[in-house]
């Protein structure tokens, strides 16, 4: 299964808009700066998460985004459903009826058995990504950084969040 490159870029984005103050937002464009990706090409992926309720947008000439909930109500899951959307990365065309001689509409009565492990796999993986968080990613990191990520990530926040009257 291959997902998009939009998939990475909007988790890495979500990861990053959880670090933000509760008063503030990151613009699309230093989103994309920090991440080194086309600001166009991300921006896709951001509406698609506010569509999904993931992320939240402020108009304006000092808006930009931040997470609509708390990193620990966001799933990996929640983010690869908005950016790529709820349909199953297999579907089964029912190729095994098609082609020359062929036999009795009864035995495809059941559904393909090659669907049915496929959509078994799909299900276990699609579980998997419900069960972490946006929040369990933070914990996961700071286990393994010795601090030049955190620090890289707060240092540019200092330089380009955006902080919202209250």
């Amino acid at each position: 299964m291959k997902l998009g490159d939009g998939v990475e870029q909007a988790i890495h984005s979500v990861a990053m808009l959880s670090g933000l103050s509760d008063d503030g937002v990151l613009s699309a464009a230093a989103i994309a700066e920090f991440h080194g990706v086309s600001t166009s090409y991300l921006l896709k992926h951001l509406q698609a998460l506010s569509g999904a309720g993931i992320l939240a947008t402020v108009p304006g000439p000092k808006g930009g985004y931040k997470l609509a909930k708390a990193p620990e109500d966001i799933s990996l899951l929640d983010i690869v459903l908005a950016v790529e959307g709820p349909a199953p990365a297999f579907r089964c065309n029912e190729i095994r009826q098609r082609g020359p001689n062929p036999v009795g509409s009864h035995l495809f009565a059941k559904p393909c058995n090659i669907a049915s492990a496929m959509l078994k796999a799909e299900r276990a993986y699609r579980a998997e990504l419900a069960k972490t968080s946006v929040a369990d990613l933070g914990v996961q990191l700071a286990a393994l950084d010795d601090g030049s990520i955190a620090a890289r990530s707060c240092a540019f926040l200092e330089l380009h969040e955006r902080k919202q009257a209250r």
